[in-house]
């Protein structure tokens, strides 16, 4: 009887070469490329075979998919999978961690040189056609640099150590909250990127001590996973406790600050501004707020995209393929506890 091929169901596109690229590594195995967002889109008896799945969020219940060991995620973040019944089981999750953290790093560094150095407001003049007046233009060349700024990053984790590592270029001082005590970073990193061993940050903080680090911190930059711990962690104790010439960045998720407190923290000049990548919610109503505050800079859940996305999940998953074959740990594998 003839041996039925392992299977690595891949549920996105990807191209002849890195097809070609996972079955060298993987020879055992039959890799069968099916772009689908829907589960029933697949063929029952290829779901039967799976073993290993790399996709978004097109996930079979446990009893489609019986032979199933392990799900690289084709995100960064988990929180999509969290509440589907495939999560509690033995089946192991893995994320891409790390492929955003060179260009989301780029968009923290680019907003706060944009706040700092009033680029809104020279646009806006361009757009005018006019040459700014000597009372505005003395306003925008009262520049502060970046040299010598506290960095506060909640969630060290890829994007924030990366986050550190562009910062800390600038003369930035650099604090953490971290909740790991073993600050080395063990997830998938590409070379030269991020802080490996954890050794750009002055001080770290606890979770529990969010506020303290909030109030030494000139920018202040949200990296955390959205779990149940971090919704709403930003809420208005935590808008207090900051600075009121503090700038906020925030690259994860819109449902770790509480609507409303962040609204009110802006409004009323308790923090100076903020850059908002993310929003509760997505996409951001016409009618909300938010839009109408001119210290606020809003872009629309951009701050990931790259035209390497593809290309760096292929590289983590080929990485965790080859650490699976030889049952080693994989890289960004999902505590199911902490749900990231």
């Amino acid at each position: 009887m003839q041996k039925i091929a392992r299977v690595i169901l891949i549920t996105t596109e990807v191209n002849q070469q890195g097809q070609e690229r996972l079955q060298q590594l993987a020879p055992d195995f039959r890799v069968v490329i099916q772009p689908a967002q829907k589960v029933e889109e697949i063929p029952t008896e290829i779901w039967q075979e799976t073993e290993i799945l790399l996709t978004l969020r097109t996930l079979p219940a446990p009893e489609q998919a019986p032979k199933l060991r392990w799900v690289q995620l084709f995100s960064a973040g988990a929180n999509q999978v969290l509440t589907h019944s495939l999560f509690p089981t033995k089946t192991r999750f893995t994320t891409a961690s790390g492929l955003h953290a060179t260009n989301i790093a780029e968009y923290v560094m680019m907003m706060q040189l944009n706040w700092f150095h009033h680029m809104v407001q020279i646009v806006e003049w361009q757009q005018k056609a006019q040459w700014a007046p000597r009372a505005i233009s003395s306003q925008i060349s009262e520049v502060q640099e970046l040299r010598g700024k506290t960095l506060g990053i909640v969630g060290y984790g890829s994007i924030g150590r990366e986050v550190a590592r562009q910062a800390h270029v600038f003369g930035m001082r650099i604090i953490a909250l971290q909740r790991n005590t073993d600050h080395r970073d063990y997830g998938f990193i590409f070379p030269g990127t991020g802080d490996p061993e954890g050794a750009l940050p002055e001080r770290y903080y606890r979770p529990d001590q969010l506020h303290e680090l909030l109030s030494e911190s000139d920018v202040v930059v949200i990296g955390l996973p959205l779990t149940r711990a971090t919704t709403h962690l930003f809420d208005r104790a935590a808008f207090e406790a900051m600075k009121p010439s503090a700038f906020l960045i925030n690259i994860a998720r819109g449902e770790i600050c509480e609507p409303q407190a962040l609204y009110e923290a802006l409004e009323q000049r308790r923090i100076a501004g903020a850059a908002l990548d993310v929003t509760s919610p997505e996409p951001l109503p016409a009618d909300d707020p938010l839009w109408k505050l001119p210290n606020v800079i809003i872009s629309p859940h951009v701050s990931g995209g790259t035209t390497a996305y593809a290309e760096r999940v292929l590289q983590i998953f080929a990485a965790n393929l080859s650490r699976y074959l030889a049952h080693e740990t994989l890289y960004n594998e999902v505590d199911k506890t902490h749900g990231y």
